[in-house]
C-alpha cells in the first residue's frame, strides 16, 4: 500500500467516525435587484437572441387586415362593434371544426367583456394586434347545454350589466334588467333541447361567476385558442367594419 492510499483510507477513516452534525436553518436574506438601463447588456447573449427576435418582430408585425376605423370595448352598454366582431370570428372560425367532428352546429358564443384587452386601432391589423388584443392562452370549448340551463346563462347576462360578446343569441331586457325575450338563431329557447355554446375554459371553469356552465351534458375541447380563431379570422378578410347591432339591447318598458 502506497503512502498515497493509507492516507485516503485514513481520511475516510476519520470523516465516518467523526460525530454527526446536524445543521439548522437559521435566517434567510434577500434583497431586491431593480432591473433598469442601469444593468449592462450581455453582448454574448444579445448575439445569441437576436436572430430569434427579429424573426418574432417579423411575424408579430405581418399585415394580415385592415380596420375600417378604431373600435373599443366601451362604445357600447350592451353590446359593443369589438365584442360583436370577436364572438362573430369565433363562431366563424370554430363552427366548421366542430361540425367536422360532431355533426352538429354550435349555437351560439359566449365571451367575456374583461377578455378583451386592448381596442383595434383605424389601419393595418397585424399579428401582433392579435396577442394584445387577446394576450391570455384561452381555448375554445363547446358546451352541452339543456334548455333549462340556458335560462341560467340568459339570467347572468342579463343582469351583469356588461357587454360581453356573444353571438347568435339575441336579447331583449327591459329597464329592470328583466328578460323580455331571449332566442338562438331567432327561435325561442326549448327547455328540452340540448344547445352547443362555444365558450372559453376560463368562463367554463367558473371565471367571471359564470357558474352555469356545470353540471352540462357534455363538453368539447377543440384545442383552438381564441386568439388563433381571431388571426384565422382577420386572415380571410380584407377590411373589418364591425358594428353594434340590436343582439343585445334594452328597451323602456
Amino acid at each position: 500500500m502506497t503512502f498515497k492510499h493509507l492516507f485516503f483510507c485514513l481520511f475516510l477513516l476519520f470523516f465516518f467516525s467523526c460525530k454527526e452534525t446536524h445543521l439548522h436553518l437559521a435566517k434567510i436574506e434577500g434583497k431586491q435587484i431593480s432591473i433598469s438601463d442601469s444593468i449592462s447588456t450581455d453582448n454574448d447573449i444579445e448575439v445569441f437572441i437576436k436572430p430569434y427576435r427579429t424573426h418574432i418582430q417579423k411575424d408579430l408585425d405581418s399585415v394580415l387586415a385592415y380596420s375600417a376605423d378604431t373600435y373599443t370595448k366601451t362604445d357600447g352598454d350592451f353590446n359593443t362593434a369589438i365584442g360583436n366582431f370577436m364572438a362573430d370570428a369565433v363562431y366563424n372560425e370554430a363552427n366548421p371544426i366542430f361540425k367536422s367532428r360532431t355533426g352538429k352546429n354550435i349555437d351560439m358564443v359566449l365571451l367575456n367583456h374583461g377578455g378583451i384587452r386592448s381596442i383595434i386601432s383605424k389601419g393595418n391589423i397585424t399579428t401582433r394586434t392579435a396577442f394584445e388584443l387577446m394576450p391570455f392562452e384561452n381555448s375554445l370549448l363547446v358546451v352541452e347545454m339543456k334548455g333549462t340551463q340556458m335560462d341560467s346563462l340568459v339570467a347572468y347576462l342579463s343582469k351583469s350589466k356588461k357587454a360581453h360578446p356573444i353571438s347568435k343569441l339575441k336579447l331583449i331586457i327591459d329597464t329592470d334588467f328583466n328578460v323580455i325575450k331571449a332566442t338562438i338563431d331567432g327561435k325561442n329557447i326549448e327547455d328540452n333541447n340540448t344547445y352547443y355554446v362555444a365558450t372559453n375554459d376560463y368562463l367554463y371553469n367558473g371565471g367571471d361567476n359564470m357558474t352555469f356552465f356545470k353540471p352540462n351534458d357534455g363538453v368539447h375541447d377543440l384545442n383552438y385558442k381564441v386568439r388563433n380563431a381571431l388571426i384565422d379570422n382577420f386572415k380571410k378578410v380584407d377590411t373589418i367594419n364591425p358594428v353594434k347591432d340590436d343582439r343585445f339591447i334594452q328597451k323602456n318598458n
